[in-house]
């Protein structure tokens, strides 16, 4: 039970990070995420609809912000798990960069291969006018979720 709650913990930290990082490009005048339009991705998924041409001119879904919310940090959480599969349990109380790094790296594929072009955005964001930009944001900030996860890690070692 203690490391499936190191896990949430972690997974809860590390999200927060990559959510800030997110915060700052913003400011910067980067490409940020949009979890409303990834909730209404996900709130579309139980009514059978899985990919559309564009997400923004998908019908609205009552509570979509909360959904994409959720899901973003449930996702993160799962994937502390996929580092703990990889790395295996005794990660948690001796982490170590790499395998989280790793995690964090493959995990853009995630966006690039099934979000971006079920929402309408193609293969890594390529029908997107700044797809550069977009990739460049996505493979920092999933870096930033790999440190993140290890530094969390860190914080709540053995």
């Amino acid at each position: 039970m203690l490391d499936f709650l190191r896990i949430v913990l972690i997974g809860v930290g590390a999200t927060a990070i990559f959510d800030l990082y997110l915060m700052l490009l913003a400011r910067l005048g980067l490409p940020g995420a949009n979890w409303t339009m990834g909730g209404r991705w996900f709130a579309h998924m139980p009514r059978g609809t899985f990919v559309h041409a564009s997400i923004a001119d998908a019908a609205s879904i009552p509570g979509e912000t909360a959904v994409g919310w959720t899901m973003h940090y449930l996702i993160g959480i799962l994937y502390v798990g996929v580092v703990v599969i990889v790395a295996g349990l005794g990660w948690l109380d001796a982490p170590t960069l790499l395998p989280a790094l790793i995690v964090g790296w493959v995990t853009v594929l995630a966006g690039w291969l099934v979000m971006a072009p079920a929402m309408g955005a193609g293969f890594a964001a390529s029908r997107r006018p700044n797809k550069w930009t977009v990739r460049a944001v996505n493979l920092s900030a999933h870096t930033v979720f790999g440190l993140g996860m290890w530094l969390v890690a860190l914080v709540f070692a053995g």
